[in-house]
């Protein structure tokens, strides 16, 4: 084990086969990703996959770091640490998006704690503010100098993070109750319930991997999660594999179709003013 002089560098040897095996799944999810989006058109989802490419490019860089041991060098080791650090803010941002498309196809934004037309802009405006900080705070840690307020700036990143995820789960699952109770005259005919456990799911491990990386950076670099690299690939990068792939197989762009079947046949203009839906 090597102990080092700051919290930008590496308390342990890092595994050059781990972060390049991680590096390999997240490309081929962000390439299912894409088709997907493509073939459907749901632009709404490029931050999720440039979430999937901030990993790809922060664990090739934490490759490439791994390989100059013992003798780091700033550039990689600062990519790996900021890219890393703010990608599920990305896939944050599309999850978001997701329930206020699931509420106007189900015609149930009556049941939503926050009106749809906030909603969205409510969390990825708390997601954005979460995104700056950390990859502001992940960029002070890879300097001695500024590593003690990186550590607490990206501190502060992860409670806005987490806030504001418990108020979507909070509002996501009172709108699931009660449109159930109620129902709607679309919901019925919509499959709106297996894309609510999606988001759940999707929710879950980016809160849990905000929690984890919190604990992790309030114990400091003494703590036994950043003297252990296993810790990071268990609650970060398997967390943010399974969200990746959660949404493959249950994947929003269905919602989105939906959708713009609904257009053809609907004269809610306002879904196409305010961006929700693109059409050929």
């Amino acid at each position: 084990m090597v102990k080092v002089k700051y919290m930008g560098e590496y308390n342990y040897i890092p595994s050059i086969p781990a972060a390049v095996i991680v590096a390999i799944i997240f490309g081929i999810a962000s390439i299912a990703h894409t088709w997907q989006m493509v073939r459907n058109r749901t632009w709404f989802f490029i931050p999720f996959i440039f979430g999937g490419i901030f990993e790809i490019v922060g664990y090739a860089a934490r490759a490439i770091s791994s390989n100059q041991y013992p003798n780091y060098t700033i550039g990689p080791l600062a990519v790996q640490a900021v890219f890393i650090m703010v990608a599920p803010s990305l896939l944050a941002a599309t999850i978001y998006m997701t329930l206020g498309r699931i509420m106007i196809v189900t015609d149930g934004e009556k049941y939503s704690l926050i009106r749809r037309a906030w909603l969205t802009k409510i969390f990825v405006v708390g997601d954005i503010i979460s995104f700056l900080a950390q990859a502001g705070g992940a960029g002070m840690l890879v300097q001695a100098s500024t590593a003690a307020n990186g550590e607490k700036i990206i501190k502060i990143g992860l409670i806005v993070q987490i806030i504001f995820l418990s108020l979507f789960l909070v509002t996501s699952v009172s709108f699931h109750i009660r449109l159930s109770r109620n129902g709607s005259a679309y919901a019925a005919q919509v499959p709106w319930k297996k894309h609510q456990i999606a988001l759940y799911i999707t929710s879950a491990v980016v809160f849990v991997r905000s929690i984890f990386r919190f604990i992790e950076y309030d114990l400091g670099s003494s703590g036994p999660l950043l003297q252990h690299e296993y810790w990071s690939y268990i609650f970060d990068a398997c967390l943010m594999v399974i969200a990746m792939f959660v949404f493959i197989v249950v994947y929003p762009g269905e919602i989105g179709k939906l959708l713009q079947d609904r257009k053809k046949g609907d004269d809610r203009m306002e879904l196409l003013d305010e961006g929700y839906v693109h059409y050929p």
